[in-house]
């Protein structure tokens, strides 16, 4: 069992950049995946990025050179670090982890990306 919560989202500008973090209750090191998930106004949930315990990565075709998960096993911390952000990126931010083939969901941050 894990509690997972999100920070760093916000209003920024066509072509900033935001970090995510999402702090969970637990050693992270060996959660068998740990991702980032979007759910923009009347779209279903789509999944962003994932890291997997052996440090392997995912990503969305819709953020590949853009965004970049990452993990600090030291502070339970996995980061996504958006640059060149869209309009369409906008959207609420979930972190993910998956512990024993349970999903567990933190309670997300919003990320607007508006002129």
């Amino acid at each position: 069992q894990v509690q997972l919560v999100e920070s760093g989202g916000g209003l920024v500008q066509p072509g900033g950049s935001l970090r995510l973090s999402c702090a969970a209750s637990r050693n992270i090191f060996s959660i068998d995946v740990m991702g980032w998930y979007r759910q923009a106004p009347g779209k279903q949930r789509e999944l962003v990025a994932a890291i997997t315990s052996r440090s392997s990565t995912n990503y969305a075709d819709s953020v590949k050179g853009r965004f970049t998960i990452s993990r600090n096993i030291a502070k339970n911390t996995v980061y996504l670090q958006m640059n060149s952000l869209k309009p369409e990126d906008t959207a609420v931010y979930y972190c993910n982890a998956v512990i024993a083939m349970i999903d567990y969901w933190g309670q997300g941050t919003q990320v607007t990306v508006s002129s």
